[in-house]
């Protein structure tokens, strides 16, 4: 692995991390439990959740981050990536689950577009730092 794929990689699942853990910890947390009632957890699995993150952030990586140009072709991709990843998940519950909303569907497709172009973003410049 490339020193600039290292700093992608770390880049973009360090800002993941943080902008995730405060989506879901603090500003909704409370939201998407009184949404969801007994299908969410009182904690969540952890191998899972790190699963999750490590191949998500690796995907950012592989199709956006490294491939871009600029940041501005970054974000465009990330938003682009976390539209059709986080749509994928929640236009499939929206199908399939008694309590999965239209409207959580769409608040969550909203966030997912918006981390993901941000984090991709975040990513790009780590990568692009190495170099200078």
């Amino acid at each position: 692995m490339s020193k600039k794929s290292l700093f992608a990689y770390l880049g973009t699942l360090l800002a993941f991390l943080v902008l995730d853990g405060l989506w879901l910890g603090v500003l909704m947390g409370p939201t998407y439990k009184s949404l969801l009632g007994p299908l969410m957890l009182d904690q969540p699995r952890l191998l899972p959740a790190v699963l999750f993150y490590l191949l998500y952030v690796l995907g950012c990586v592989v199709f956006v981050v490294l491939p871009s140009i600029n940041w501005q072709r970054a974000a465009r991709l990330g938003a682009l990536l976390g539209l059709v990843a986080y749509g994928t998940y929640d236009l499939s519950n929206w199908a399939t689950l008694q309590g999965w909303s239209a409207s959580l569907a769409l608040m969550d497709m909203a966030w997912g577009t918006f981390l993901t172009a941000v984090c991709c973003t975040v990513g790009h410049v780590c990568a692009h730092r190495v170099h200078r």
